[in-house]
């Protein structure tokens, strides 16, 4: 079996991946840092919260359409205009004289983060056999990954150089230019259209899904409150509370990516061959464990600790990811991942907000409390999820 069978390198995998690359690289100029944008132009922390809520609201509410559009037009057309949607958004993060603006800029922006994930989704599952899935998911999260491990660094000495503003305007050019390349680069996928057997509606789709995936699903809404509750306030508690600077947030994001990367590979592996559900409890044990490694950190070799735990939390993503795949009807695939998104992201969208006020109260707490319902998450996928269904 040659390299390239082994690590999922089909061609449409391979155009989503880099796709998936090119963005990662100009995102994560700045992405990290938006909320310090906020900050400087003027938000409260009250609103940094609700952006974050807007955040997930929207990641859940564009899945599902996102998913139809893949469905219904194919998945190289969906990709051309959630790219274009893409990058409308980034010209208005760019140009916003307010932070409300950033609010409108978001809208757009999610075309590509939320309602192009189901047709990644798809890509992967309708050209990859179930036993090669974990390995094509995780080939695409290592591409998404080492941007991460890089462009914030770069991204937080432009903010030292020219401050947060300018910094961040100056990531959202290149973003924008990166943006034309994936938009031909997305032109090569061609994946033929698999018609439904009968009209399909919402609620069908839902139906059609199996138990174990609802029961996955509801651990995993657990699991992400946790990571929601805390998510947008991470830059805000290294630089603000711990007194760390943006170049050293950016090496911290480095080492969270750079643990995701030498951990995938051989957890896919073997979860391809053993089955998924070890793996997955173990990323959801590592999102219960990293706010509370971030909340018990004193400076900055602490925060180091704390973001290796950060990073294991993507150690069993691409299983998660695969056995998604694995369990939807391949007619309704990209649908049937939109509506799962949907659910878990409304479901968790007052999380950030509900932060917020936590933050309000006092810094610690929205940590503390993030721990706790992770571990409850836990506890549901580990008792309620077979491995059967989990292979």
């Amino acid at each position: 079996m040659t390299t390239r069978t082994v690590l999922g390198l089909e061609r449409n995998v391979v155009a989503v991946s880099v796709a998936t690359f090119l963005l990662a690289l100009g995102e994560n100029l700045w992405k990290r840092f938006l909320p310090k944008y906020l900050e400087a132009l003027g938000a409260p922390v009250t609103a940094i919260g609700l952006f974050g809520t807007c955040q997930d609201l929207l990641d859940g509410v564009s899945q599902y359409p996102g998913g139809w559009i893949a469905d219904r037009y194919g998945r190289r057309r969906a990709l051309l205009l959630f790219v274009t949607l893409a990058m409308v958004g980034y010209v208005l993060y760019w140009c916003a004289p307010s932070w409300p603006v950033i609010f409108l800029g978001l809208a757009f922006v999610m075309a590509w983060s939320s309602m192009a994930s189901p047709t990644l989704f798809a890509v992967i599952g309708d050209a990859l056999p179930k036993e090669r899935r974990a390995m094509g998911f995780t080939v695409q999260s290592i591409l998404r990954r080492i941007p991460i491990a890089a462009a914030p660094m770069v991204g937080g000495l432009v903010i030292a150089a020219y401050g947060i503003v300018e910094g961040v305007r100056l990531g959202l050019i290149v973003t924008v230019a990166l943006a034309a390349i994936t938009l031909a680069t997305v032109r090569r996928v061609d994946i033929a259209i698999v018609p439904d057997e009968t009209p399909t509606n919402v609620l069908a789709v839902w139906s059609s899904l199996p138990t174990p995936l609802r029961r996955l699903l509801a651990s995993d809404i657990l699991i992400r409150t946790c990571e929601g509750l805390v998510d947008v306030f991470l830059v805000l508690y290294a630089i603000n509370v711990i007194g760390i600077g943006a170049p050293s947030y950016g090496l911290l994001i480095a080492v969270q990516a750079a643990t995701s990367i030498v951990s995938y590979l051989p957890a896919a592996r073997m979860a391809d061959r053993i089955g998924r559900k070890p793996f997955v409890i173990a990323t959801f044990v590592a999102f219960a464990a990293f706010p509370i490694a971030v909340v018990l950190a004193t400076g900055f070799p602490t925060l180091v600790v704390a973001f290796v735990v950060g990073g294991l939390r993507e150690i069993g993503e691409p299983a998660r990811k695969a056995m998604i795949v694995d369990l939807v009807r391949p007619s309704l695939r990209a649908r049937s991942v939109g509506l799962y998104y949907l659910i878990r992201s409304v479901s968790i969208a007052p999380a950030a907000f509900i932060g917020g006020v936590l933050w309000s109260m006092t810094p610690v707490l929205p940590f503390w409390t993030a721990g706790a319902i992770g571990a409850a998450g836990v506890i549901v996928f580990a008792a309620t999820v077979d491995e059967r269904d989990a292979s």
